[in-house]
C-alpha cells in the first residue's frame, strides 16, 4: 500500500538500528524521525560515533533497520523485494563516499558511466561527458584514479553519484579524505548543485563550518536527533 508523506522526498519514522558484537547489542540508532523535503540541502551534524553514517545507510536502503520505516516518494522501500529494493538504489539514489569506491582499473568516464550501465540508461556516455565536464574535470575523462588527484577522485565521485539523476543524493562525509582546499571546493560544489539544479542533497559531516552552509542542520548526538 502506497503511503502519502505530504510529498515528502524522504521521510524516516522512528527507526531504529542495533548491531550485535558478541554477546553485547550494541544500540546505534534510538528512534529516528526525519523528513525530507525536494530540493533540501540537509546536513546530519554530530560527532563520530553518533550514528550519522548509520542513518545514512538506513536512508540509502543499504542497512535495514530493527525497527521503524523508511518511504521514498511514499514507498516503504524496506518493503521492497531486494531486487526491487537494488532498483531503488541504483535508479533513485546517489551515493558519495568518504573514500572514493572507484575502481582502479577503470578510466574517470567508465566509472561514472557504470550505475548508467547498471540500469540501461540511454545517452549514457553523453550525460556521463557533461557530467565530468561541469565537475571540471573534462580533460581527465581517460585517467584512471591513481591519476587524479584526491578531490579529483571525489569530484569522478560525485559525478557518478548523479549519473542517474537521482531523487536524492547521500554524501556521506565527502571531504573527510581530502585537504582543508579541496574539502572547502567540494562543498561549495555541493552547494552549487544543489541551488542551481534544485538537487535534495543530505550531507553527513562533523565541520560545523560546512553544516552551516545548508539549510538545514539536523544534529545527531548518541543516536537521537537533539
Amino acid at each position: 500500500m502506497r503511503c502519502v508523506m505530504n510529498e515528502k522526498v524522504l521521510v524516516a519514522k522512528e527507526v531504529h538500528k542495533a548491531f550485535i558484537l558478541g554477546d553485547t547489542v550494541v544500540e546505534i540508532l534510538k528512534g529516528i524521525n526525519l523528513e525530507v523535503e525536494k530540493g533540501e540541502l540537509i546536513t546530519l551534524f554530530g560527532p563520530s560515533g553518533a550514528g550519522k553514517s548509520t542513518l545514512l545507510n538506513v536512508l540509502g536502503g543499504i542497512s535495514k533497520p530493527n525497527a521503524g520505516k523508511v518511504y521514498l516518494n511514499g514507498r516503504d522501500i524496506y518493503g521492497l523485494s531486494d531486487k526491487n529494493l537494488s532498483v531503488i538504489r541504483n535508479q533513485n539514489i546517489g551515493f558519495v563516499f568518504q573514500f572514493y569506491n572507484l575502481l582502479p582499473d577503470f578510466t574517470a568516464l567508465e566509472n561514472v558511466l557504470l550505475p548508467a550501465l547498471i540500469g540501461r540508461k540511454e545517452n549514457a556516455v553523453l550525460r556521463a561527458k557533461e557530467l565530468l565536464n561541469e565537475l571540471g574535470l573534462g580533460s581527465r575523462m581517460t585517467h584512471r584514479p591513481g591519476e587524479l588527484s584526491g578531490g579529483e577522485q571525489q569530484r569522478v565521485g560525485l559525478a557518478r553519484a548523479l549519473i542517474n539523476n537521482p531523487e536524492i543524493l547521500l554524501a556521506d562525509e565527502p571531504t573527510g579524505n581530502l585537504d582543508t582546499e579541496n574539502a572547502k571546493l567540494l562543498i561549495d560544489l555541493i552547494v552549487r548543485i544543489n541551488e542551481t539544479k534544485k538537487q535534495t542533497i543530505i550531507l553527513v559531516t562533523h565541520n560545523r563550518e560546512f553544516a552551516a552552509l545548508s539549510k538545514r542542520t539536523v544534529e545527531i548526538k548518541d543516536g537521537k536527533v537533539i
